[in-house]
């Protein structure tokens, strides 16, 4: 089978994208042919996006050999900015300043004609869990896996649930392990009213052990306000240049007007007093939400849902439809009120 990886973590990273390369490599042992375009970035919380009006240049990662260092799996490689010639037999990953679904249609389309058609679109494997709508809603990584479903490519968004950060190399290995095989029956088994699986592995010992369950995406909601911080901005701060020849700009105006006698004359200048007020605290925002909101609603959760699964160590398969199912119920004319 030819698989397109690709993720919204990044290439390989301690840090930042833990995974991708162990499971790249468990695929490649499983005989699979694997072609790999992935973001040069972290790209999570992007959805289904496209850059607009962007011109997306490709680099080239080639991966070190997976081994184990200091109790870590290595995630090593180095970047280039123009790919190895045709006839190298070394591994390459394309980059791309863009986003999974761009990483996706870039990957369907363009670079790996040679190796044939791609059956299959694995994004991910995530750098957390993808359980629930308000985590799914945004995530780069199920919005890869959409981009490929809209395409007419068969698709699943691939996540690791981590109750800790201690990346021991053994459970990482038999989470892939376990999703190689998962792939395999989800592709052969595919449900003709499916266009793409949330799948989420939890990373605890043995894994391959637990139970897999179909589940439903458990609906929930941000309950406790805001997911943005607000900052106070310094007195200090430094204006913008157009700020500044704005504000140059209406002095010069308001000099032209008393030269001539006629200061407050003309509408939108020096308006009365309660019209020209500031509306607004200049403040900014930092993106820092609650995730108790959907741990909270997990707890409270009936089972048999995405969130409550991963919660019990076992691995949730969810099948979706790329596109927003209308409400039944509704049809006919709109008569509006007098």
């Amino acid at each position: 089978m030819h698989i397109l990886i690709t993720n919204d973590d990044g290439p390989p990273s301690d840090q930042s994208s833990p995974y991708v390369h162990s499971l790249v490599s468990s695929l490649q042992s499983a005989g699979h042919t694997v072609s790999v375009v992935l973001p040069h970035t972290q790209r999570s919380w992007i959805g289904k996006a496209h850059l607009v009006g962007k011109s997306v240049k490709p680099s080239y990662f080639r991966p070190s050999p997976l081994t184990t260092q200091n109790g870590r799996l290595s995630n090593s490689g180095t970047i280039s900015t123009r790919p190895l010639p045709e006839d190298s037999l070394d591994e390459e990953w394309i980059l791309v300043d863009s986003t999974p679904a761009s990483c996706v249609q870039i990957g369907l389309f363009h670079p790996f004609k040679a190796r044939g058609p791609i059956d299959l679109v694995v994004s991910g494997p995530n750098y957390g869990r993808n359980s629930t709508a308000v985590f799914s809603l945004s995530s780069g990584t199920i919005g890869g896996a959409m981009e490929a479903a809209v395409c007419g490519v068969k698709a699943i968004a691939l996540s690791y649930a981590f109750f800790d950060r201690n990346h021991d190399p053994e459970i990482i290995q038999g989470a892939s392990a376990l999703s190689v095989k998962l792939i395999n029956h989800l592709y052969k088994h595919w449900d003709e009213n499916t266009h793409l699986y949330s799948v989420n592995v939890p990373l605890v010992e043995n894994v391959e052990s637990q139970k897999i369950l179909y589940t439903e995406m458990l609906q929930n909601t941000w309950r406790s306000g805001s997911c943005f911080q607000v900052i106070q901005v310094p007195e200090e701060e430094d204006q913008g240049a157009e700020e500044v020849e704005a504000a140059m700009r209406k002095a010069e105006q308001k000099l032209g007007r008393k030269e001539q006698g006629r200061e407050g004359t003309e509408s939108g200048y020096d308006t009365p007093t309660g019209q020209g007020h500031i509306r607004y605290t200049h403040t900014h925002y930092k993106w820092a939400p609650r995730f108790k909101d959907v741990y909270q609603s997990v707890e409270e959760s009936e089972p048999g849902n995405d969130g409550w699964a991963v919660a019990q160590g076992y691995t949730s398969v969810t099948p979706l439809r790329a596109n927003f199912m209308h409400a039944h119920g509704f049809e006919g004319e709109i008569k509006l009120d007098d």
